[in-house]
Parts: C-alpha cells; structure tokens; sequence
C-alpha cells in the first residue's frame, strides 16, 4: 500500500478509539510492577444500581498503562461490549497495537484457526491468565491449559490487562518469551437481578445468554453469580454448525481490613466443524468458498475412489481438496479459589489454587486409511486429555518506598492424548452420519498409537517497586523456572506410523530470569519508560505428527535421540523504551523494542498437510527491531477518535542446515505476521444511542520461511450500535445493538499454515479463509 493510500486511511479513521478510564489501567497490579494489591477499605454497601460515570461507554479502543514501568494497554468491559456478544477477548485485542488475530469465523470461537501474535511472538509463546489462573499456551490441542473462549463466557469479563513487550515477573507462565495477557472475571453485584440477552445473525446464529446476581446476602457483602450461554450457528461455507454450552459461577467473600475469598467456575462443552485448509492452488481453481462434502457421504465416498466434483478435478490435488468432515468436540472444567488477605496495612498474602479437567475427541474422515470391509475411506479419532492442577502463593511486603514482592508457582499436570481408526460404511449402507454425536468406541479397528505425558513445573519470583521519588519508580527482579516433562507410549502400531514415536524426558530450566523496568514522569501528563527482560519458554508437549506446535515429541524417537542432548530451551531478551502522554483530551503512546530470539524451535514440514514430514529443529537466533505509536482523542463530548501504527522487521539471523542442503533463510522475514499494521476507530454516543467504525490494514505476510510465496494485504472494516431504551416494563433497563462484521464483504486470508510453514513453495502451504459479510442483532434486558 502507498505512503498516500496510508495517509488517506489515516484521515478517513480520523485517530480513533474511545475515552480510556486511565484510572483501570493505573490500579491494574500489573501496571504498577507488582502484584501486591495496596490494602483497601472493606467494599461499602450498594443499595442501588450504580449510575453510569461520565464517559463510561464510550471507550472503543485501548486503556493506556498511565504509571506503568512497561507498556502495558488493555480493553474494558465497556469495549467488549461494542463486538457481538460472544466474541472472543482475542478478536477484541486484535484493536490494540503491535497485536494480530486471525480467525476463519467472526466470532473466533473456531478453536482450530484461532491466531494470535504479539510483536511477532505466537499465540503459543505468550502467556495467558484468568484470574491469576494459568491458562497456558492457547495452541490448538492444548497440552497445560485452556483456550479463552472455554475458560469464560465473553459476557463475564470485567478487562483486560495487556504487556505487548514482556510479562510482569509473577506472571503465572512458562511460555511468555513475548507479552502477556492476564484476564479478570467480573465480580459478582451487590444488587440483585441479572441479564437475559438473544443473539440472532448470518448462517442462523442464535446465541442465548443469561446471568443472575444474588445482590448481598448478608452485611459483609457475600454474593455470588451464574451464568449460561447457549451458541448454535452455522459455518459460513459448506456443511456443518459450530455450538456450545457453557456455564460460570464466582463467589465472593469480603473478610475484614479489605481483604477478599473469591471462587470462580467455569464448564464448557463445544461441538465444532471444521472448515476445509486452503492452499493457493485450490483458491485459485475453486476459489474461497471450497469446503468439505458434509453431510454428503456419497460424494465423499466417491472421492475416496477417485471420483471427484469436476470442480475439484481443476485442482492440483483433488484427493487432498476436500474431505466428509472434521470436528472438535470437548467438556471442560475450570476452578479457582483466591485467598487475598491484607495480614496487616503494609503486608499482603495472596494465595490461588485451581484445577482443570478435560476430555473429548477430534475427528477427520481420511480418504488415507481404507475401512477393513472394503470401504475407501474411515474416520480418524483423536483423544486429548488434560489433568491438572496447582498454586500459586506470593507475599507483598510495602515498606519505606518499596513494595518487595516474593512468590512460588506450582503446577503438576498430565495430558494424555491417543489415535484410533474406526469403520465407515459401504455406499448403500448407511452413512457416517455426524461425526459430533459420540465416540464410536465400537466400530474402532486400529490404534495407531497412544501415549501419556507428564509436566511438572515449579517457579519462584522475586521482585521489588522502588518509588525513588515522587515521579520516578523502578521495578526490578528474576524468576528462577524448572519445568520437567516427559512421557511414555503404551500402545503404537509400526505399520501404521511408520516408525518408532518418541518417547522420552527434556527439562527446560533457569535459576536466572531478570528483569528491570522504570517509569519517569518528568512533567504533568508526560513520562518515559523502560523495560529489559530474559525470558524462557518450556518445551511445549503435543503426540506424534499432530502438526501443532514445535515440540520434540511430535518427531520419530531416532528424530527425539539425535537432539534430545542438543535442544534447547526457546529464550530471548527483549528491550523497550517509549513515551506517554495522558490527559482528559488526548492519550497518545510511542515506543520502540528491540527483540534477540535465541534457539528458535520450529515446525519444518514438507510434502501434504495431510501425511507430512515433520520435524522440529533449532532455526537460530531470530531479530526483531519494532516501532509502535497510538493516539487517542476526545476532541468533544460523546466522540472518541483512535489511530495505531505499528511496524515490525522480524528475521532470521543465518542460514538452516537440512537434509536436502542450506535453506537460505538469513535475513528473510518470519512468517505469518505482517511487518505493518494501521488500525483506528471512531466512537460517538449521544443521549442512549452509541455507534462505531473500526478498520484495519494489514500488510502482506510471508508463508515460507524463504519468503518465495505470500498472502497479500488487506482493509477490513466493522460496523456496530446500539440503543439503551432505559427501563421498559418489568425490565431496569433494554438494549438492542447491531453489529456488521466486515462491512465491505472483503474476500482475504485469515489464518495462514495452521500445519506448519515450508521452507519453499511447494504447493503445500495452508491457510484459512476469513468470514464475509456478516450481520447481527441482539435484545438484551437487565431485571
């Protein structure tokens, strides 16, 4: 794109986004350095609904980390409140600068597309907390946590606090080489009532929600909610719907001197279908709405023969092209119990111990595997599994003009995971019918393998938030990590896979993380900051070729022994410095970091996504050197107006030695993540009516790691507003929003190689396409 289409983008946007509540992000823990919450006075008595504050609804876009040592940024309950409701936080980040999000769907609850990068980090090299509870690395298939969208009902969240360049120490994470995002649950009423609200849109989305608050039930102030949420849509292209149940519930307890027993519970169940990979080739000849053959089993079954759509006979690969279905289908369930306890007016104790299960399976029907009664094709299962739970326990201690912060993480957890064929039926009799309704446990022929893995982490931290003077604090600290995995295979089958999985122990450890970071602010409204820190990433754990992540045991077991002894642990250092400028009319933020990526792990495959040759293998030392700037402006009552630039160059420092010879990889781009992003949003409310526009430009993005192919650019654009009608009836108060996703129904990719990149273009790099036009509408009433 031009520097002038830029510029006129710039001007159309106008500097977008909403009216920040500087004080949210001011009294985040995280953005003070430390987690230590100051001692305050037992929470008062609410006898009747809170009155709107000046301004509140109206924040479209990002809450600036006024007083924070890092950048820190975020997104409020009042700007989760402009997407439809059931969007995942994610989707909302993506608003925020130097932050990128991908999803074949326009809520982002497709788990299997879901993309995010943070200033060129993965989704599955960032961290990611609810409630200080770990929800771990966000890749699909999830080995030690817990996907957002699952964790908690979008409806439920009160905010989110954001650290684009390094994570606080005492984040709760072994994976956040990059930033971290810590989301808080909303708190409980202290008026009884609750909210109803239905979702209907495209592809015959119908989404319920209900949530009811008890109020106080007693002078202290105890109080609960819970909450449901009902989703049931179809996918935008082809066969197939996306739905979920999910319930959460939190407790609290004020206890004396301001201290707080707070207890949260989430269950989610999903059914998903998938949406068919893309590559350029099957867009080209098909085009962007090629899908699977749901529920057609007979044309399915005649591909598997080799008797295909003459659509797809104009592609390159039309075995590969197109399958019956694929889906993902869990129950999960999450629990924390927070202890926070003012012990006396300078000393915190602040305790969280939680658990999570889960269980269910995927499905693929692969035309790969014929079925033992002759039929060409039968369905592959996968079951994943997780058992895990842990602590986490940190004392604050404020003395003189420090705030000494000292704690422990622990978390023991098992994943278990195993891969089963099961019998399709011959043409004629019966079908496969849908692939959601259970595990077909009886129709199982083979086991291609099993395996059992265990993780055991333990993490210390100690830091310390010295207010210098009144206009200067610096925070410094280390945390010392050990997280030991391993695993065994009961069950393999060597005809099947085709060589010995792997099997063994890695331990990724450091006694020595540090960090510093300072905040100076040297006149009214402006102040600098800083952050230099060392982080390390464990070795992420997946079963064998599942082509999800770069972990060491999705190899062969000569694979795992030729590098068990020489792998290492993903680490970097990661510098940054900028400036902010806070005032009631204009918040504006600027910055500039500096990223040294050691002993990058990645996943090399060649061949089909769909029987690759996978490997992972230490690519180097990667270097980014990024710049970032937003503006927010409040020019009137009513009208917020946001722009936010960000540019990274993220490459590789040498060439990658392979089987088949050097790859010229030095100085190319990493890819997947574009090196600039423009995003803005215009916000106005008048009386009870609020409307938004936001876009976004992205620049092309790389799809193999020689650069030789990419995707290109593009603008998308949203729409949404909304009326309160105020009380109606029984009801305190009504609300109907609308809300247009991708208002100018651009045709673009969205998630690019899901299964992983290519050194070169071979026909075989994958993506997801992005939803079009979409529209929704939702009631939603407060009694």
């Amino acid at each position: 794109m031009t520097s002038r289409r830029i510029l006129a983008l710039s001007t159309m946007f106008g500097s977008l986004a909403v009216a920040p509540q500087l004080h949210a992000a001011s009294a985040s823990p995280a953005a003070a350095g430390s987690t230590a919450a100051s001692p305050a006075p037992a929470a008062a008595k609410t006898t009747k609904p809170r009155p709107r504050a000046s301004g509140e609804g109206n924040e479209a876009i990002t809450v600036f980390g006024h007083g924070s040592t890092r950048q820190m940024t975020g997104i409020t309950r009042a700007m989760m409140q402009q997407s439809v409701p059931g969007t995942s936080p994610l989707r909302v980040l993506s608003q925020l600068p130097g932050v990128f999000y991908q999803s074949a769907d326009p809520f982002g609850a497709y788990e299997y597309s879901s993309q995010m990068f943070m200033r060129g980090f993965s989704q599955s090299q960032l961290g990611f907390t609810l409630d200080d509870i770990p929800l771990g690395d966000q890749q699909f298939n999830n080995y030690n946590g817990l996907a957002v969208t699952r964790a908690i009902i979008s409806d439920d969240v009160g905010g989110v606090d954001v650290s684009q360049g390094a994570g606080a120490i005492d984040v709760a994470s072994t994976s956040n080489l990059g930033g971290a995002i810590q989301i808080r649950s909303l708190d409980p009423s202290h008026v009884r009532g609750g909210t109803v609200g239905q979702t209907f849109g495209s592809n015959s989305t119908m989404r319920t929600y209900a949530r009811f608050e008890s109020g106080d039930l007693n002078a202290s102030g105890t109080r609960f909610y819970v909450a449901y949420a009902r989703l049931n849509g179809n996918l935008w292209k082809g066969g197939g719907y996306d739905h979920s149940d999910q319930v959460n519930a939190k407790f609290v307890q004020p206890l004396a001197r301001g201290s707080s027993l707070k207890l949260f519970f989430d269950w989610s169940s999903i059914q998903q279908f998938d949406y068919q990979d893309m590559t350029s080739n099957w867009l080209h000849t098909v085009g962007p709405n090629l899908a699977n053959y749901y529920p057609d089993y007979t044309a399915a079954y005649n591909a598997a023969g080799g008797t295909y759509p003459a659509a797809l006979q104009k592609t390159n690969d039309p075995f590969d092209a197109a399958y019956y279905a694929g889906t993902a289908n869990r129950v999960d369930y999450l629990g924390g119990l927070t202890l926070d306890e003012n012990l006396t007016s300078s000393l915190n104790w602040k305790t969280t111990l939680y658990a999570h299960g889960d269980n269910g399976y995927s499905t693929w029907t692969t035309p790969y595997m014929p079925s033992p009664n002759g039929a060409p094709l039968s369905q592959r299962i996968q079951t994943p599994g997780i058992a895990r739970g842990g602590f986490q326990t940190a004392l604050t201690w404020k003395v003189a003009r420090h705030a000494i912060n000292a704690g422990v993480w622990y978390e023991y957890g098992n994943f278990t995971e195993g891969r089963y064929f099961s019998e399709a039926p011959l043409l004629g009799q019966g079908t496969l019918g849908n692939p959601t309704t259970g595990f077909p446990a009886d129709k199982v022929f083979a086991t291609a393998w099993q395996e059992a893995f265990s993780s055991r982490t333990f993490v210390f931290h100690l830091q310390d938030t010295y207010k210098i003077t009144k206009n200067l604090t610096v925070n410094a600290g280390f945390k010392s990590m050990i997280v030991n995995s391993g695993n065994s295979v009961p069950t393999q089958d060597l005809a099947i896979n085709g060589t010995g999985i792997a099997q063994g122990h890695l331990e990724a450890s450091n006694a020595f993380l540090p960090q510093v970071s300072a905040n100076w602010r040297f006149l009214p409204h402006h102040e600098l900051f800083f952050d230099v820190s060392h982080n390390m990433r464990s070795f992420p754990l997946d079963g064998y070729g599942t082509n999800v992540s770069a972990t060491p045991w999705t190899a062969s077991q000569a694979n795992f022994q030729a590098t068990r002894d020489t792998l290492k642990p993903e680490t970097d250092w990661v510098y940054e410095g900028g400036y902010r400028y806070t005032s009631p009319f204009i918040s504006a933020l600027a910055s500039l970091y500096r990223i040294n990526f050691s002993n990058r792990l990645q996943l090399i495959t060649s061949s089909a996504g769909i029987n690759p040759i996978t490997a992972v293998q230490n690519v180097g030392g990667v270097t980014t050197n990024g710049a970032e700037a937003s503006v927010t402006l409040r020019p009137v009552n009513g009208l917020s107006i946001y722009n936010s630039f960000s540019y990274a160059h993220s490459t590789y420092d040498q060439n990658v030695a392979t089987a088949t010879g050097i790859q010229p990889t030095r100085g190319k781009l990493v890819p997947n993540y574009p090196q600039f992003m423009y995003k803005g949003n215009i916000t106005y409310r008048i009386g009870n009516f609020d409307t938004h526009v936001d876009g976004t430009y992205l620049s092309h993005r790389e799809l193999t790691y020689t650069n030789d192919l990419h995707v290109p650019g593009y603008f998308l654009m949203n729409f949404g507003m909304r009326y309160h009608f105020g009380q109606v009836g029984p009801f305190k108060g009504l609300t109907a929003s609308f809300n247009i996703y991708n208002l100018t129904n651009k045709t673009y990719i969205a998630t690019t190689n899901e299964l992983g990149n290519n050194f070169v273009n071979n026909d075989f790099n994958y993506f997801l396409m992005g939803a079009p036009r979409q529209f929704f509408g939702t009631v939603s009433a407060d009694f």
